[in-house]
């Protein structure tokens, strides 16, 4: 018994080894016949060639190539992965578009007949007796008043005692009608149009009806006589159109409109819109920070904007270095430290220390003190812009001088002591009018897209597989096929083997 189980084992080891080149036989097979019926270029002139040199040149051939394309495939994802973009120009007509918000200030901060007093009480008490030497301190004074948490309000031209008249498309409106800020350059300033919290978008005015132009004019007065001396070289306001959620920066934007003249600002709505990540790091986001700052309108309903959030985390940073804030930002007191979420309410920098310009300084020229304070200060994503056109006229308002007349002596600002005797000159050298035009319908937008999506990328991968090589996704499935054969073969044998196994241990 034994003598036979050893003689089988020895017949089966005997034919499993003569098996082998079988197997491999198979296998070549298999590839073989992949190689010949595939449509990638080269792998069938080495299928069938016949010499040692064919077959050597078409393998060298398959390499080069092969190389070449996987350069090329290379780049496009590469350059997909650098997220390229394009900008596409549009124009939308849209009728029902809301008029822009309108804001202006009187083009100086203070009234004279408020703030002088207090000015000489404040230079009096530091021994100081010339009045030419008393308006140097004017910023010293303001900024210890605030330090002192005292409003400059009363020190201010009020709305109502500017505005003389207002319509918007011909229907009355009055001061009710206008948001008020504060500019740390031109101290109160009003908007017109400005979306209000707690309000829906359709209390915003929109353009009149049947496609005609929508105006919006004022008739403004502005007591230039009660400027501050040696403080303020020319004579009007400062104005700005922009979006009704848009944060005015009047004081870097804003232009100028002179008295005795009529002014005709017309404007055309343009649009930006940018990707966002991975494309650019466009944000809406409102930072713990910056939402202190809005606290400033606190009855407008305004939008992220970066210009603020820069000015924010300026703010920050100086409060860092120096305990105290930049003076010319002194709107901008409430400010969160970075790591923190407690709102701290910032005490302004004296005007001679010059610790808050070095620190200014200091941020914008290191990339990681910006990157550290300033991290949340993406570009907005959608940007609303206006293209300006402005045109003046002289006046010619005889016929209302009398009214302009009781509106100025009824309002809380003192007047001039030649008043009754030149009151027709100040009026012209004080009043203005402007009208504010939507002049079209048409919004020019501009929408950052991307120049290379993933199927310009999988079209440009194929292209050049097909280029080089020749092959699809149709070859990559005979390829699949191919492994699919050779791993069922490679089964088929080990059930064999194990077959095998058990029959040597049960003869």
């Amino acid at each position: 018994m034994n003598d036979t189980f050893y003689d089988t084992s020895i017949n089966r080891i005997t034919m499993n080894n003569e098996s082998k080149p079988a197997v491999h036989r198979r296998r070549r097979s298999i590839i073989r016949e992949f190689c010949l019926n595939t449509s990638t270029h080269a792998l069938p002139g080495i299928a069938r060639s016949e010499s040692m040199h064919n077959r050597l040149f078409w393998s060298i051939s398959f390499v080069i190539f092969t190389g070449i394309m996987i350069y090329f495939v290379t780049i496009s994802i590469i350059n997909y992965f650098q997220y390229p973009t394009t900008i596409d120009v549009s124009y939308d007509n849209d009728w029902q578009q809301y008029f822009a918000a309108f804001s202006f200030c009187n083009i100086a901060p203070f009234r004279s007949d408020r703030f002088i007093e207090p000015l000489l009480n404040y230079t009096n008490a530091l021994n100081l007796t010339d009045t030419n030497d008393a308006t140097s301190f004017v910023d010293d004074f303001m900024f210890h008043k605030i330090n002192s948490n005292e409003t400059l309000e009363d020190y201010f031209f009020p709305l109502s005692s500017m505005l003389f008249t207002c319509s918007y498309n011909f229907q009355s409106c009055s001061t009710a009608d206008f948001i008020s800020f504060i500019s740390p350059t031109y101290g109160l300033c009003h908007t017109f149009n400005a979306k209000w919290k707690n309000t829906s978008e359709n209390s915003l005015r929109r353009g009149s009806a049947y496609g005609s132009v929508s105006v919006l004019t004022l008739g403004l007065y502005i007591h230039s006589y009660q400027y501050l001396p040696y403080l303020s070289e020319v004579t009007g306001i400062t104005a700005l159109v922009h979006d009704n959620t848009q944060i005015p920066n009047i004081d870097s934007n804003g232009i100028e409109l002179e008295p005795g003249r009529r002014h005709r600002i017309g404007y055309r709505r343009k649009r930006a819109k940018f990707l966002s990540s991975p494309y650019t790091d466009c944000a809406n986001k409102i930072s713990r920070s910056f939402n202190a700052m809005l606290e400033n309108y606190n009855q407008a309903d305004y939008n992220y904007s970066q210009t603020n959030c820069l000015q924010v985390c300026l703010q920050t940073y100086v409060y860092e270095k120096c305990g105290c804030i930049n003076p010319y930002l002194w709107n901008i007191r409430s400010i969160v430290l970075p790591g923190t979420d407690k709102v701290i309410f910032a005490p302004i920098c004296n005007s001679f220390n010059n610790c808050f310009s070095t620190a200014s300084d200091e941020l914008f020229t290191s990339t990681t003190y910006v990157q550290n304070y300033c991290s949340d200060c993406s570009q907005e994503c959608v940007i609303n812009s206006f293209a300006l056109q402005t045109t003046s006229s002289m006046l010619n308002i005889d016929w209302k001088l009398e009214s302009i007349k009781n509106f100025v002596e009824n309002s809380t600002v003192s007047l001039p002591n030649n008043w009754s005797t030149t009151w027709q000159q100040h009026i012209y050298e004080n009043y203005l009018i402007v009208n504010v035009i939507s002049e079209s319908h048409i919004i020019e937008t501009n929408t950052q897209i991307s120049s290379l999506g993933i199927v310009d990328v999988i079209s440009n991968i194929g292209g050049h597989t097909g280029l080089w090589i020749g092959i699809s996704f149709l070859s990559i499935m005979e390829f699949i096929e191919m492994i699919y054969r050779l791993i069922r073969y490679q089964l088929h044998l080990i059930r064999e083997s194990q077959q095998r196994k058990i029959n040597i241990i049960q003869p």
